[in-house]
């Protein structure tokens, strides 16, 4: 790996130059790929697509970012829920 001090590589950054050969990558961190993700394709009535939609126009991004957030919302409240349930039975 090639090395230049600290002003060389901002004003190279700066200047829109290539910096990668003088980065170690080899402890580089890939948070989206760290999080593997699995497709699943499902059949749903075309209202509630009509519907998922809407709401993703409304929210300004696309229909899947819509079906991640609710899904993950729903599945954090019934987390919530079944920790609640656990805490008054004990």
């Amino acid at each position: 790996m090639a090395t230049i001090n600290t002003e060389e590589f901002d004003g190279l950054f700066d200047k829109g130059g290539d910096v990668t050969p003088y980065m170690d990558m080899s402890a580089a961190r890939y948070p989206n790929k760290e999080r593997a993700a699995r497709r699943i394709s499902m059949d749903v009535p075309e209202e509630l697509v009509r519907g998922l939609d809407r709401a993703a126009e409304r929210m300004g991004v696309n229909r899947q970012a819509v079906i991640k957030v609710w899904l993950t919302e729903r599945l954090d409240q019934e987390t919530e829920r079944q920790a609640a349930r656990e805490r008054a039975t004990v």
